[in-house]
């Protein structure tokens, strides 16, 4: 393999319509999708051997952590970075994820997960900013599980796998649930359990789970996201019961 077909769908501000644009750049062994982008950039020439504008992206880490770089890579969501052009096939398709806004090419708008976050509260919460002491230790297994849980990075990959995310409903998300479940794990979060239930039992929580399970063939860290909707599903039960007996 000498050289590297990609084929670009690019999109030159929110409100423009879509178009591909092909490429061909020299092969090196072991490069991943950023590599290939990076060089894109530093000679911006399509195949036609036409100047053109270089493809706008997002990267951050470069080691599957931040997940900025999350796009559709022969039409599954994956992270750039960690896509390896010698495991793909070619010609390679790159393309935004569909779940999100696009404000140009390939970067992506990821708002509405930070914001589900924060709909059902999705952090500890802490008596003032001053150093009150050792919090409460976690028992050895379920801190394992908990960590497990903690690995999530908010790449919308799972957003993307799911086919109950979309224009026609409200649903948060998969990795909304781990969330949920982890923070409620914790001893200190465990005093706001119930309202973190109550606000994923609203409109776009967990009724949205269609329970297709596309979230973990495609999750990057193998997070265990069937385990989780199970346990939330099982402590909205309870507190439904709860509710309606007035305890």
């Amino acid at each position: 393999m000498e050289t590297i077909h990609l084929i670009i769908e690019r999109q030159d501000s929110p409100d423009s319509s879509s178009y591909e644009e092909e490429f061909e750049i020299p092969y090196r062994p072991n490069m991943n999708i950023i590599s290939a982008l990076m060089h894109i950039r530093q000679n911006p020439v399509n195949k036609n051997n036409e100047k053109t504008n270089p493809v706008q992206w997002e990267m951050s880490c470069l080691e599957e952590v931040c997940g900025v770089c999350s796009m559709l890579i022969n039409d599954v969501p994956r992270q750039a970075c960690s896509t390896l052009v010698d495991k793909i096939e070619q010609p390679i398709r790159l393309k935004p994820m569909r779940t999100f806004p696009v404000l140009r090419d390939l970067i992506i708008d990821r708002d509405s997960m930070f914001d589900s976050l924060k709909k059902v509260k999705a952090w500890i919460p802490i008596d003032g900013t001053y150093d009150i002491g050792p919090g409460p230790r976690m028992a050895e297994k379920e801190r394992q599980w908990a960590y497990e849980l903690s690995k999530c990075f908010t790449c919308g990959v799972c957003l993307e796998a799911c086919p109950n995310v979309n224009e026609k409903n409200e649903f948060r998300g998969p990795f909304v649930f781990s969330q949920v479940r982890l923070k409620n794990a914790h001893p200190t979060g465990e005093m706001n359990r119930e309202e973190r239930i109550e606000s994923f039992m609203d409109e776009g929580g967990l009724q949205g789970c269609g329970n297709s399970q596309n979230c973990v063939q495609v999750c990057p860290k193998g997070l265990p996201l069937t385990t989780s909707i199970a346990a939330v599903n099982r402590s909205a039960t309870l507190q439904s019961f709860r509710n309606f007996f007035g305890s």
